[in-house]
C-alpha cells in the first residue's frame, strides 16, 4: 500500500501514549488498509520520529522535512512489514536512513541556510520560561559533544528506551557495539559534566 501524503488528523483523544505492542498492531492494521489505523500510527510515533531525527541531523530546519520523508518511506513500505520487531523499532531504523540520505545528498550538493545565522534563528524561535527547559537545553548541548554513534545508541537506549536488542537493529550493528557506544557515551558524560562543575556529585 503506498499513501502519497500523510493522512488527514481526526480529533485526539485523552487517551495515554500506545505501548509498543499497540503502536505494532496498529501498523499492522494499517498495513491492511485501515485508514484510521494509518492515522493512528502515524500520531502514535510522530514525536518520537521528530525528536529522533533532530538528535541525529545538523540541520534543525531539515527536521520537519526528514520526519515527513520517513512517514512516506515507512507507508510506501507498509505492505512489507511483518511485525517482526515492533513498528517502532522499524520505524526508527527508516528515520535513520533518512537522515543518512539527506547527509549524502547534502554532501553532494550543499545548501546554504536560509538566514545567515541559523543556529541563533533556532534557539530564539524556542519556547522559553517552561518547566525543565534549562535542563533540556543542558542536555542537548551535551549530546551533542557525543560523537555521532555514541550519541545514537545513547539516545536510543536511554532517551528512547529501546532494549539493546532493538537499537541494535535501528543502527544495523552488533548489540554487543551498542553496549560499548553506551557504555563509552556514559562516560563522555559523566567527565563533561565533572569538568563542567567541579564535583563528581553533579554527575551523579
Amino acid at each position: 500500500m503506498i499513501v502519497p501524503a500523510l493522512p488527514a488528523s481526526r480529533d485526539a483523544s485523552a487517551a495515554p501514549p500506545p505501548g509498543d505492542e499497540s503502536i505494532t498492531a496498529r501498523a499492522l492494521a494499517a498495513r491492511g488498509g485501515d485508514p484510521w489505523a494509518v492515522e493512528d500510527f502515524v500520531h502514535a510515533l510522530h514525536r518520537d520520529v521528530r525528536r529522533f531525527v533532530a538528535h541525529l541531523c545538523a540541520d534543525p530546519q531539515a527536521v520537519d522535512d526528514l520526519a515527513q520523508d520517513t512517514f512516506l518511506r515507512a507507508l510506501g513500505s507498509l505492505h512489507r512489514f511483518e511485525g517482526r520487531s515492533s513498528a517502532r523499532t522499524w520505524l526508527l531504523a527508516i528515520a535513520r536512513r533518512a537522515v543518512i540520505d539527506s547527509h549524502r545528498y547534502a554532501a553532494a550538493r550543499p545548501r546554504l541556510a536560509d538566514v545567515p545565522d541559523w543556529p541563533l534563528a533556532v534557539e530564539r524561535a524556542q519556547p522559553r520560561h517552561l518547566p525543565g527547559f534549562d535542563d533540556g537545553v543542558v542536555l542537548l548541548d551535551l549530546l551533542a559533544a557525543l560523537p555521532d554513534e555514541r550519541r545514537e545508541a545513547f539516545v536510543l537506549t536511554q532517551v528512547y528506551g529501546l532494549a539493546y536488542a532493538e537499537a541494535a537493529e535501528v543502527s544495523d550493528c552488533p548489540v554487543g557495539t551498542v553496549r560499548s557506544q553506551v557504555a563509552r557515551a556514559r562516560t563522555t558524560l559523566v567527565d563533561l559534566l565533572t569538568d563542567d562543575d567541579g564535583s563528581a556529585a553533579a554527575a551523579t
